[in-house]
């Protein structure tokens, strides 16, 4: 069963009121980031704005800049553009006395059309609505009357849609409808607005106060009260990417109008304006095969689905803007500074062969080879004999009877190949060349693979960063504190570029750590080997305790017949962007939707700005019978989870527990909460998930569902 939780959606009722328009409300603001601007702030929704700040406006008519304008203090260049550049076509809705479209149509390279719900003849018996009309007729605005705003495609022809913005402001059904029908009229309002819209275009809701749902309403009301409106948006793949104050009073000559379908004002005191922009579609993941060289054969692997999303991303590349690279390339610049540094280039092969000594299989993505020619490594193209390629392909090799890939969670693999879940086998192997020196810093980076337990700060995949150098045996310590020194100092000047607060970098030995203290990573890397020291950040907060998040490792090893000690760090680059950028969860990292990037320009870092606020939530309960005799695996559990969502499982957590005294059978019920960080999520569509998740664990790990 699914229940909504803190901030979740319920869904729109299927039975909803007639074709309605809405009451006649919405603010505009010439100050920078709010009113009737055509974007979603500083680093929200698109930025379609034309200055920094709002320019003033002839009376009567809102500033240019809050309609994405160029104001009159613009460069010369920007206003030539703007010349050639075409008009922002601007769709309201639901308009009363059409005094919010008059006092919108003057503003420079806007279109208006401007609509109405009733009959030209119901309209012009509101009072002022001749004078605004006449107005917007006058500035070349185009005024509809009898428009249906769930139905828009039915009024305007494919080459007249395509509008940068919708308002639709103080939607209602009328006279006294409850939210239950006035969420159905934003539903279909919302479906219906998608059809007109262009691609980056903005649709911006006004609403009462409280109506609708979020933690921006002051004051809030309960869940099931409210519109939710984000929700209903999410249901035709909008997100929330603003959310600003209204007010009224700052519209030349606006009369809200339309309380319970009259000719009478209402209070829009505390009322919100909501800014909707399209969501990138949900991750369907498609299965994706591998080619590689390895013992001098071309193999190909299929990809586990869960990382068919990240595998092959090149966030590490020349040419990337991802602040994951900025960071390694930061850290990188630094400490040349301080060391003699050489960084290992070449390709490091995805794949490793061999038993695992103390890890845990379950946190391994095991990979069943399929062979399809033997070709020596001279044979290879000049450059390529570590080169991998990769594939999208229509079908799924390598399934059993129920559809399950061999590979796939809690089956048993033969042969011992994995994805490498950590890079310190291959800085062990540097130390092994003849070209290794002693002195050296030497440097690897790239995506690694783990299976983890999902939490905010838990990947699948992430990016590791791992110094190693041979010391004199005695100088150990004293290096490792000039290397950690040199690493915070890079932190501390990445940090202090994107905001004020300051983190707090620490080693710390590992002996300090209860095992339940540390975080995934740092967990992992024990079961590799034994660690001395923990590196450390966390945001400096005057009488904290905490010991702040760890994200890295220190270890040494004494080789044989050697007086050198070898000393190995291993960096969390993602970890480290998370708490560099302020992002909070490990997901945005990954995203597709470009809005992310565009906040980082030529790799610069900066304090990360969402731009889906307030997400829905969903959760659902699943309780089954462990098969007789067998341990389960949690780690495979919360994999099949990550798989069957495409992310979107944010927590899961074990609520209840039970054994059978008579045939020692046992039971488990875990709570699942739903949540995407920058996609449109609906209710229906985790429905859908939760049906395949059942039906997955199932077959994969054979429960018994109750």
């Amino acid at each position: 069963m699914a229940a909504p939780s803190h901030g979740s959606a319920g869904s729109p009722g299927t039975s909803g009121p007639g074709p309605c328009g809405g009451r006649e409300g919405q603010r505009l603001r010439g100050g920078p980031g709010e009113g009737l601007g055509l974007r979603g702030g500083p680093g929200e929704g698109q930025r379609l704005h034309g200055g920094p700040s709002a320019a003033a406006a002839p009376q009567g008519r809102p500033p240019a800049s809050a309609l994405g304008l160029p104001g009159p203090g613009a460069p010369p260049a920007r206003h030539e553009a703007a010349a050639m550049e075409p008009r922002r076509r601007v769709l309201l809705l639901g308009e009363g006395n059409f005094s919010f479209a008059a006092a919108l149509c003057g503003a420079a390279g806007t279109r208006v059309v401007a609509t109405c719900y009733e009959s030209a003849e119901e309209a012009a018996g509101r009072r002022g609505a001749a004078g605004c009309t006449r107005r917007l007729r006058e500035s070349g605005a185009e005024v509809l009357f009898s428009v249906d705003c769930t139905k828009l495609a039915d009024y305007f022809s494919p080459e007249k849609r395509e509008f940068d913005c919708i308002y639709f402001n103080f939607p209602h059904c009328g006279r006294k409808a409850g939210v239950v029908k006035n969420r159905e009229l934003l539903a279909r309002f919302f479906r219906s607005s998608a059809e007109v819209l262009a691609e980056a275009g903005e649709i911006h809701v006004a609403l009462c106060s409280g109506q609708g749902g979020t933690p921006a309403d002051r004051p809030r009301r309960e869940w099931h009260n409210s519109w939710q409106i984000v929700a209903v948006a999410a249901g035709a793949g909008f997100i929330l990417s603003n959310v600003h104050p209204f007010k009224a009073e700052t519209i030349p000559g606006y009369e809200c109008t339309g309380y319970r379908s009259q000719d009478k004002s209402f209070s829009v005191e505390g009322a919100l304006n909501y800014i909707f922009t399209r969501s990138t579609p949900l991750l369907r993941f498609k299965p994706m095969s591998c080619e590689i060289e390895l013992e001098s054969r071309k193999v190909s692997f299929q990809v586990p689905q869960v990382l068919t999303d990240k595998i092959n991303r090149g966030f590490l590349e020349v040419n990337s803007n991802h602040p994951v690279r900025t960071i390694k390339e930061k850290l990188t610049a630094e400490l040349s500074q301080a060391f003699p540094l050489q960084s290992i280039d070449n390709c490091l092969p995805l794949l490793h062969q061999g038993h695992l000594n103390s890890v845990c299989h379950s946190n391994v993505f095991w990979i069943v080879l399929s062979p399809e020619e033997t070709l020596s490594t001279e044979e290879m193209p000049d450059g390529l004999a570590n080169a991998v390629f990769f594939s999208h392909v229509d079908f799924c090799r390598d399934t059993d009877k129920n559809g399950c890939v061999d590979v796939q969670e809690g089956c048993h693999i033969s042969k011992q190949y994995y994805l490498r879940p950590s890079l310190l086998p291959y800085a062990q192997a540097v130390i092994q060349r003849g070209a290794f020196l002693p002195g050296t810093l030497h440097v690897l980076s790239g995506p690694i693979f783990r299976k983890c337990l999902i939490a905010p700060s838990s990947m699948p995949v992430f990016h590791e960063m791992v110094f190693v150098c041979a010391v004199n045996r005695g100088t150990e310590n004293s290096y490792i504190q000039t290397l950690v020194n040199n690493i915070t100092t890079s932190i501390h000047s990445l940090h202090q570029t994107v905001s004020g607060l300051k983190l707090n970098v620490s080693l710390q030995e590992a002996t300090s750590f209860e095992t339940t203290e540390l975080n995934d990573f740092a967990a992992f890397e024990l079961q590799l080997s034994k660690i001395q020291y923990l590196v450390c950040v966390k945001i400096d907060a005057s009488g904290s305790c905490e010991k702040g998040s760890c994200v890295g490792v220190i270890r040494t090893a004494q080789p044989e017949s050697s007086d050198l000690v070898l000393v190995f760090a291993s960096l969390h680059l993602d970890l480290l962007a998370m708490l560099i950028c302020g992002i909070s969860d490990w997901r945005m990292l990954w995203t597709s939707d470009t809005r992310f990037l565009h906040q980082f320009p030529r790799g610069e870092l900066r304090l990360f700005k969402s731009f889906s606020l307030y997400p829905p939530s969903y959760v659902h309960d699943v309780s089954f019978w462990v098969p007789d005799g067998e341990e389960f695996d949690e780690i495979a559990f919360h994999t099949i989870a990550r798989r069957v969502s495409g992310e979107t499982v944010i927590s899961i957590q074990l609520i209840d527990s039970y054994q059978q005294s008579e045939t020692g059978r046992k039971s488990l019920c875990y709570r699942l909460t739903y949540q995407s960080c920058d996609k449109a999520l609906s209710r229906q569509e985790v429905a859908e998930m939760q049906l395949l998740f059942r039906k997955e664990i199932s077959q994969c790990l054979r429960v018994t569902l109750r």
